[in-house]
């Protein structure tokens, strides 16, 4: 047999072997779609109201400005037509190229191809125009309120990425070139990524952003050293070991937002900001929430305060001794740390000496990218989903925040799971992105209602266990941070949040990059700097203006002015105590525990 014979017959029994395999896959796949849940509509899409208004702006402008809609209509037509023409006269030319390509640059169209070939160009160019045309349309409604206009932006920018032909196989070069090069493995490596995501969601489709295989919870993320030293239905309290002789007085606990795991601050060792703390000589405390359950249904806002916040506060200084802590609190934990101190106010507790305050929202007036979420049609569907479920499910959360970012957490790690067959990273940021949690069903509709759709805390105020507190309530000395980018928690909302706060003592630290990346900023990789000003936190556009820039992490100027608030030096504490001995190591048994509904 000759070597031709031999590479045939190599070739012929690759394709028997792929094909039995994609056999077997659409088996498997037809399986996981069997379990797929049944669709709340209220969830999917732009409810009737939106559509209406849409529809009404659009008629009345078809009436009142007719030449409008046909200006609209002819410059698309115009711009889509003329790049026609000048792609067949390119082609009849015999040059095979395309005519000349102005951009805009789109980072998803990196291929060489998409510029040089005239297939390729010739479909970019008319998804390009055509994107442009559906965008225009939206701009130019005029009668439509803002709140309209933004959620019609976010369902017809959502539409517009969806069909990028970059997600389609037939469409995408970088796609068909590994398919040609593996000979067809990287598709059936595809399906088999896409088999793995449907089976592993009950037939829903979340595509895998990370190497779950890569990381384990406590033996390479999140391995600070410490123990559990206090632990009810809600929440473990971990206490770390100092790696200093002595430590400041007071000590410091953070409660971390428990809509995810609190190891986004303990990702590595050179990024851990828990490390870093602890290495600054404070006594450290963490509060690492319980991933809830159905049976967790009637749990809402002022069980976390009780159960959550004023416990926690509790046990840290009975295991101190000392009668005054300083607080943190990240996004959701922030604003719930805020409610906790309106409410010690009110109570004339002075058990907080200090607060900070990471990317949290207390003033929702601007909604800013969640707008688009936080209207009556959907939060009737969560509701409704919460009543079916108990739960806010880890599926819908990370489903809503993936689509404010749909290019980076769908459709790029779809098309390099799906059509390339490449194995997910082995990237520690994402894998904690895709460890997410539930909430609580009744906390979650109180938090959506009561405070980001009907503002109270910053308004008429927001009961909590039989007071009414607002955000002028909080009036213990403050530092906040926000972030410049970031989509979550816009830090112009956030900086107005913390100017209305009743304290005489407060500080606002403007850091570059989003809600996690400005805050995992270690000082040793000098990557994002930070805004500090001497303005007043009034108003944030002075406070912007007067600002000044400073190179690196924002944790070094923090860190001195959380010195000053706690207190001489003292002994260092080993964890635990007489009352409170360890239960367990460091990272604890709740923040090992996986999503369930």
């Amino acid at each position: 047999m000759t070597t031709e014979d031999e590479s045939k017959n190599a070739a012929s029994q690759k394709m028997q072997e792929n094909i039995a395999r994609i056999e077997a896959l659409t088996e498997r796949m037809v399986g996981a779609l069997s379990h797929k849940r049944a669709p709340n509509t209220a969830l999917e899409g732009p409810g009737p109201d939106l559509q209406l208004s849409a529809t009404t702006a659009l008629m009345k402008e078809w009436m009142e400005k007719p030449s409008k809609i046909f200006e609209a209509q002819t410059n698309y037509w115009s711009q889509a037509l003329k790049h026609y023409v000048e792609a067949s006269e390119s082609l009849a030319q015999g040059t095979f190229s395309p005519p000349e390509d102005p951009g805009p640059t789109d980072p998803r169209f990196k291929n060489p191809l998409w510029d040089s070939h005239p297939y390729f160009n010739f479909i970019k160019q008319q998804y390009l125009i055509a994107s442009k045309g559906v965008q225009d349309a939206v701009d130019q409604l005029d009668e439509i309120d803002d709140t309209d206009r933004k959620r019609l932006n976010y369902f017809s920018r959502q539409i517009i990425d969806l069909m990028s032909p970059t997600n389609f196989l037939a469409t995408n070069p970088d796609a068909l070139e590994k398919a040609v090069q593996t000979e067809g493995e990287s598709l059936v490596k595809g399906l088999e990524n896409l088999v793995r995501d449907l089976e592993a969601n009950q037939g829903d489709l979340l595509v895998t952003l990370a190497d779950k295989d890569a990381f384990v919870v406590g033996e390479n993320i999140g391995t600070a050293e410490g123990s559990v030293v206090y632990r009810n239905r809600l929440f473990e309290l971990i206490q770390y070991k100092p790696t200093t002789e002595k430590v400041h007085k007071t000590p410091l606990i953070i409660f971390p937002p428990w809509i995810n795991r609190f190891y986004i601050m303990d990702l590595k060792p050179q990024n851990s900001l828990i490390r870093w703390i602890v290495d600054q000589g404070f006594t450290l405390f963490i509060v690492s929430w319980k991933n809830p359950d159905q049976t967790y249904a009637d749990v809402g806002l002022e069980d976390y305060v009780q159960e959550g916040y004023l416990e926690a506060i509790d046990q840290v200084k009975a295991l101190t001794g000392e009668p005054k802590i300083n607080a943190v609190g990240y996004c959701i934990a922030g604003t719930t740390l805020s409610l906790t101190l309106g409410l010690l106010n009110k109570r004339k507790d002075r058990s907080i000496n200090s607060a900070t305050f990471f990317t949290t929202l207390t003033d929702f007036s601007d909604q800013g990218e969640f707008t688009v979420f936080l209207q009556d049609d959907f939060v009737d569907g969560i509701e409704k989903q919460c009543e079916t479920d108990g739960v806010l499910s880890s599926y819908f959360m990370s489903r809503t925040f993936s689509f404010l970012r749909s290019r980076d957490l769908i459709y790029q790690p779809a098309i390099r799971s799906y059509m390339m067959g490449e194995a997910p990273p082995a990237f520690d940021l994402l894998f904690w992105n895709g460890d997410s949690t539930n909430l609580p069903g009744k906390m979650a509709v109180q938090y959506l209602r009561g405070l980001c759709q009907q503002d109270k805390f910053a308004g008429e105020g927001f009961e909590v266990l039989g007071e009414t507190v607002s955000v002028r309530d909080v009036n213990v000395p403050l530092m906040a941070v926000a972030c410049e980018s970031d989509h979550i928690a816009p830090w112009i909302a956030s900086f107005n949040g913390v100017a209305q706060m009743g304290s005489k003592d407060k500080q606002f630290i403007l850091s570059e990059s989003g809600h996690i990346a400005g805050i995992v900023n270690p000082p040793s990789k000098k990557k994002y700097g930070h805004y500090i000003s001497a303005a007043p936190v009034a108003d944030p556009n002075q406070w912007k203006a007067e600002a000044e820039f400073h190179d690196g992490s924002w944790w070094p100027h923090w860190g001195e002015w959380l010195a000053k608030k706690s207190g001489k030096m003292v002994p260092a504490r080993a964890p635990g105590g007489p009352d409170h001995k360890i239960l367990c190591a460091a990272p604890g048994t709740y923040v090992k525990e996986v999503a369930k509904i």
